[in-house]
């Protein structure tokens, strides 16, 4: 069963591949957990089956960094890109798309989060291993107050123009 709104989502540990130390922070993959990230903040989160894979860097992902100002001037205190890759690759995809910290690009490594979430995407036929449903979702402290999930490959609903509109 996947999450919905009114729901509170699952701690779990997601890592993020930092640029620039700072303190707290050392250059390289960090660890974080949910539940200190979602504290006090209004996330917009998205997730993608793939980093560098054809709709998520051609359309999901540029639509966020598009309407990254607009969903911040509405409220939005972080934006939060979600795949099952590892750091380093998640990293490199925000860097090859010019993210610059307007997103941040957490990777699920082993899906245990998105699996949490009810929203693991089985594709070991295709050889691609067990990935995330594409969907997007409004956090506010932590509970679910919007939440878009496609059919399929579809990038209908998890876009960042229907999440603005929601706000």
């Amino acid at each position: 069963m996947s999450i919905k709104i009114g729901d509170r989502v699952p701690d779990g540990t997601l890592a993020e591949y930092v640029e620039v130390a700072s303190e707290g922070c050392a250059i390289g993959p960090n660890n974080f957990q949910v539940s200190d990230l979602v504290k006090g903040k209004t996330i917009a989160v998205f997730a993608v089956p793939g980093a560098f894979t054809p709709t998520c860097s051609e359309k999901h992902l540029p639509g966020f960094l598009e309407l990254a100002d607009k969903l911040k001037a509405k409220g939005v205190d972080e934006i939060w890109c979600v795949s099952v890759n590892d750091p380093f690759v998640m990293g490199a995809w925000g860097r090859e798309r010019g993210v610059q910290g307007r997103i941040r690009m957490l990777a699920d490594g082993s899906a245990e989060w998105t699996k949490k979430l009810g929203m693991e995407l089985d594709l070991t036929a295709r050889g691609l291993g067990i990935r995330s449903r594409r969907y997007s979702a409004l956090l506010q402290d932590g509970v679910v107050k919007q939440f878009n999930t496609e059919q399929g490959g579809d990038l209908t609903v998890s876009d960042a123009g229907t999440l603005l509109g929601q706000l």
